[in-house]
């Protein structure tokens, strides 16, 4: 624990204490959304983002705190690392699979940039620029400051964006793009077209995408009770409307005209990682009590910790089983002609 993440958490603290009621109300009813759209009811594409931008905009600022800034589980690529150490070796592994020719003349795509730190991290390593958009403007102003403070504002470019809509950047602008958890789990069956067209229109021909996704395996059975349940318990911790199958993705990515060169699980389970971050929260309630009891933080902040402990574990039985999988990797080519 060092003075950065202790710095991370006493802020994310004090914007949890800071929020408006409307916030915390449209948080709720983000979370009993996600949960009802398990149960069945027909949703709207447009009321999915808006619950998904009102969810993340409290989530982000409460798993900040228990060292989750970057908003994703990592496989447990490494056991002597934690949770940072293993998104470090994840993202280096994504950034290979770009397969960049000229590193520093690059330009590259962070779809669903959340606050920003993988595009920082990326940018720092490849020595070329980065743009990422997110739908929450929350993360997107956290991601801007942190540009400048690192005096980066030049390299690194962030805009509030939304899957669903044209990406706002010119035709062949990137040299790749790439995602981690953050662009197939909010998009049905019959959306994924329009975005992998996106994809392709603003890659340069022989750029690359590549991703550590959440996905359902092959192994996933919508007719299997006990999936069903598992997926319905831990879908909205992962504040994601919707589950895709690695074939479905591939498939539409192949219909916007790219090849697919990989699509294979993740190297190493996340569960581990998981539990680490479950056995942290445990231990963090107790200061959360504390706060809550002295009126700095709203009972509500245990409530939503309580939730995500919970859907953690259907999501550590779901993978453990083999039936899903938060990395899932897929690699693919925009061809050349």
């Amino acid at each position: 624990m060092n003075w950065y993440r202790i710095k991370t958490a006493l802020i994310g603290l004090k914007r949890l204490a800071a929020l408006s009621e409307d916030d915390k109300q449209a948080c709720i009813d983000a979370y009993k959304f996600f949960q009802r759209m398990q149960d069945g009811e027909q949703t709207a594409t447009e009321d999915e983002t808006k619950a998904v931008a009102d969810y993340y905009k409290v989530l982000n600022n409460l798993l900040s705190v228990f060292d989750l800034e970057k908003l994703y589980i990592p496989p447990q690529l490494d056991e002597s690392q934690g949770l940072y150490g293993n998104q470090l070796l994840c993202e280096r592994a994504v950034l290979e699979e770009l397969d960049l020719q000229h590193p520093k003349a690059s330009h590259l795509l962070d779809m669903g940039c959340g606050r920003g730190r993988v595009s920082h991290h990326f940018a720092t390593l490849t020595g070329g620029q980065v743009s990422g958009y997110n739908i929450d403007p929350n993360q997107i102003e956290n991601a801007i400051d942190w540009a400048a403070e690192c005096g980066m504002s030049d390299r690194l470019h962030f805009k509030v964006g939304n899957h669903h809509e044209p990406l706002e950047y010119d035709s062949e602008t990137f040299d790749g793009c790439f995602s981690f958890q953050a662009v197939w789990p909010f998009f049905k069956k019959e959306e994924l077209d329009a975005h992998a067209a996106e994809m392709y229109r603003v890659l340069r021909p022989g750029a690359r995408y590549a991703c550590s996704e959440y996905l359902l395996t092959p192994h996933f059975d919508w007719n299997n009770a006990e999936h069903v349940s598992l997926h319905k318990a831990f879908l909205p911790t992962l504040a994601a409307t919707q589950s895709m199958y690695p074939a479905d993705v591939s498939a539409a990515l192949e219909r916007a005209g790219f090849n697919v060169l990989l699509s294979a699980p993740s190297k190493s389970a996340a569960w581990p990682i998981c539990e680490q971050k479950r056995d942290l929260i445990l231990g963090g309630r107790k200061v959360i009590r504390a706060l809550e009891a002295v009126r700095i933080l709203p009972s509500w902040v245990e409530e939503s910790l309580d939730l995500l402990q919970s859907g953690g574990q259907a999501w550590t039985d779901a993978e453990k089983a083999k039936i899903a999988d938060l990395n899932w990797r897929i690699v693919a080519e925009r061809p050349l002609v």
